[in-house]
């Protein structure tokens, strides 16, 4: 029986929405379709003229080492292709559980949900990724918790 009979879609849809890919996680995200997300992702890219890609996370329960590696390496690959790359709508439990594991997703710039990730692709020109200890470091400076 193959993946499609056994009720798990064979590939991610990558979405063109004007000059941004939008991708879609539903569910579990197997590891042979994470690696065939970034391929697919990278090959979009390659063929047309978009400056950036949002991924949302929102229908996602769990975000593993493994499919965090890879939304990093998809950023990472965008990245050296002129794109940016938001990652859209992660649950609180994600980032909790996250957090309580160690694994941070470098390179990636977050945001609450696609409309605001959308939002910062069209008004951030050089979006740039910072990472948490960075955030964390200017909160402290600024007298923020």
């Amino acid at each position: 029986m193959n993946r499609a009979a056994a009720g798990h879609p064979l590939a991610v849809p990558v979405l063109a929405l004007g000059d941004v890919l939008l991708v879609t996680l539903q569910g579990e995200l197997h590891d042979g379709m994470a690696e065939q997300l970034q391929q697919d992702i990278a090959q979009r890219i390659a063929r047309s003229t978009v400056s950036g890609v949002v991924i949302d996370i929102s229908g996602v329960d769990i975000v593993d080492s493994f499919l965090g590696r890879v939304l990093s390496d998809i950023a990472a690959g965008a990245r050296l292709m002129a794109v940016r790359t938001v990652l859209a709508g992660m649950r609180p439990a994600v980032a909790i559980t996250m957090v309580e594991l160690g694994l941070t997703l470098p390179g990636l710039v977050t945001a609450l949900d696609t409309e605001r990730a959308l939002d910062m692709l069209a008004t951030a020109p050089q979006l740039a990724a910072v990472s948490v200890p960075a955030e964390r470091k200017e909160a402290r400076d600024a007298g923020l918790p």
